[in-house]
């Protein structure tokens, strides 16, 4: 094995390492969107958001729901990934500071740090967008 090489940058590999992230971070919030619609519902949703004091509770549940689910599935495809990272990013700001951020770093014990990661890949999407492999660039 060539240990050098392991330690050049591969530029022409970002646009595979992109669509790896882009794919599995799509994926995770794809079947947290899932659980939030068929498994909690909207109204169970829309009651843990009351429960934490947030307005229009059920509005909000419906609507981090579908940017979840709908927004996964568009990572993953990776369509209006600058937009849906925005969104996503902004999804997690919310939660890491409403629910996860008093519950310290481990999730374990329902803390910020898969909240922060998720956000800071959306907020990446936000900036980069889609790679080469990605539906945003066959569209153009």
């Amino acid at each position: 094995m060539d240990f050098k090489a392991l330690l050049k940058p591969a530029p022409d590999k970002a646009d595979l390492a992109m669509t790896i992230i882009r794919v599995i971070v799509g994926l995770v919030f794809l079947v947290h969107g899932w659980q939030k619609v068929f498994t909690f519902g909207f109204e169970g949703v829309g009651g843990f958001f009351g429960s934490l004091g947030i307005p229009a509770a059920g509005f909000f549940a419906v609507v981090v729901s579908l940017v979840e689910l709908l927004g996964g599935l568009a990572l993953i495809l990776g369509l209006a990934t600058r937009l849906v990272g925005l969104m996503l990013a902004v999804d997690m700001l919310v939660a890491l500071f409403v629910v996860h951020l008093p519950n310290g770093f481990f999730v374990s014990e329902n803390g910020y740090e898969l909240v922060l990661l998720l956000g800071a890949a959306a907020l990446a999407f936000a900036i980069t967008g889609a790679s080469k492999l990605s539906l945003d660039s066959r569209i153009g």
